[in-house]
């Protein structure tokens, strides 16, 4: 158990080590501090090499600034082969209990387990040291599938944790790390690459493909064709190629098994069904269903899907045709996503909003523009909205260098500007009807 203690040993804050802490991602940050220093289990979830671990160690660290004592910070994560040994959740305990009785550390114990959906039954454990009322302990878990909340977990602790989505940089932390304005120059050169964080620290485009390439490649073999036995991995490449090169756009399932099937493939509806779930758990891909803003339900059928990241299509797929705006409502739908919202797809009589957004009381419809050149173009982008008789606030978000007069109660803002738009004081006084 020693030489395991030394290997844990040295990923720890313990005797003067400070793991890497990367770029401090501070909206991620200020928004789990709001809810430190009780039971609640912090789930930290979202695709591989988004930087979760580096977020767990970022309040790791925030933590110690604020004057816990580093040996009573616990961090494990699965993913190092160093922990190939920790397989079932007895084996952590077994750890955990070593760590206590080697530091022993006073007052309440920090346990940070990342990738934890690598251990078996690692709910049982999360559940008892979360409610111990004969010790004090404080966890936080990060996980790699959506789903990993679904189950056991979720029953033992039936609301006694907090769920935390962690997406690649957005563009105002793409700035921030490339040092960069916030302008529209820089948010086009955010949209021609991505927001992977190892993307920053590589050299040249052709590394950054090799990269982009290495994390897909990944995301698929171990959180789907391994936790699920895929048996033709060649279709589950296939159907992820067709989505991501057709992002924003209405989809059935029906639509791909026929494109499948039109090129010769031999498929079912169930599996195209399976495989396109199985992606969607991995955080690849994002679906928004279609709201019907007058029934006020979302309605069965097509849906759209998005990107996690645009370096997908960027760096993978470049050769398929797929238009710059395309590209803007794939970052705006993440944009909504990373402030909060639940985003649909919004249905009127004969109209379409591409975002109806949601949050607790708030609401706020969203329209897609790349550019609006000419009044024609205008009138079309805003008619969908003036049609909603709420008093909601409604937007365009576009790449125009000036910024258009509100209309009918309609706001124009530049793509660029769509994050302090998002987090100012104002919207969420509209948006909760206030105004």
């Amino acid at each position: 158990m020693e030489e395991k203690f030394n290997s844990l040993a040295k990923y720890n804050f313990w005797n003067g080590n400070v793991p890497q802490q990367g770029f401090l991602r501070t909206d991620y940050l200020n928004a789990i501090r709001g809810y430190c220093h009780n039971k609640l289990v912090k789930v930290i979830v979202g695709q591989r090499r988004t930087g979760k671990s580096y977020i767990l160690r970022q309040i790791a660290n925030d933590l110690i600034n604020s004057g816990v004592h580093p040996h009573n910070i616990f961090y494990l994560n699965k993913e190092y082969i160093d922990f190939d040994f920790v397989n079932h959740y007895t084996d952590l305990e077994q750890l955990i209990k070593h760590y206590q009785l080697t530091l022993k550390p006073l007052g309440k114990i920090y346990l940070f387990l990342d990738e934890i959906q690598n251990i078996v039954q690692w709910e049982r454990l999360v559940n008892s040291y979360s409610q111990d009322f004969t010790g004090s302990y404080e966890v936080f878990i990060s996980g790699s599938n959506s789903k990993m909340l679904s189950g056991e977990l979720a029953t033992l602790l039936s609301g006694r944790y907090v769920n935390f989505e962690i997406f690649p940089f957005s563009f105002k932390e793409f700035s921030g790390i490339t040092k960069q304005e916030i302008n529209k120059e820089t948010y086009l050169k955010y949209m021609q690459t991505g927001g992977l964080p190892e993307l920053f620290v590589l050299p040249n485009e052709e590394n950054k493909r090799h990269y982009v390439a290495s994390v897909k490649d990944t995301v698929l073999l171990r959180d789907v064709i391994q936790r699920h036995a895929i048996k033709d991995p060649k279709l589950l490449e296939e159907i992820f190629i067709y989505l991501v090169n057709n992002a924003a756009n209405l989809l059935s399932i029906n639509n791909v098994t026929n494109y499948l099937k039109s090129k010769g493939r031999k498929t079912t509806y169930d599996t195209i069904a399976n495989y396109i779930g199985y992606i969607e758990d991995t955080f690849l891909l994002h679906k928004a269903e279609r709201f019907d803003i007058k029934g006020k339900d979302t309605i069965a059928g097509n849906v759209k899907y998005y990107c996690n990241d645009l370096a997908y299509k960027n760096y993978l797929y470049a050769g398929f045709g797929y238009g710059i705006g395309y590209q803007l409502e794939n970052l705006i739908y993440l944009e909504l996503r990373r402030s909060g919202y639940e985003v649909y797809v919004g249905v009127m009589p004969n109209k379409e909003i591409d975002f109806v957004a949601t949050k607790a009381d708030q609401k706020l419809y969203v329209q897609s523009a790349y550019l609006l050149i000419d009044q024609a173009t205008i009138k079309r982008e805003y008619a969908s909205l003036e049609a909603i008789s709420d008093n909601y606030p409604k937007i365009v978000v576009s790449l125009d260098d000036l910024v258009m007069p509100i209309s009918k109660g309609i706001i124009h803002v530049q793509a660029w500007k769509l994050h302090d738009f998002l987090t100012g004081p104002s919207v969420k006084k509209q948006s909760s009807g206030l105004f």
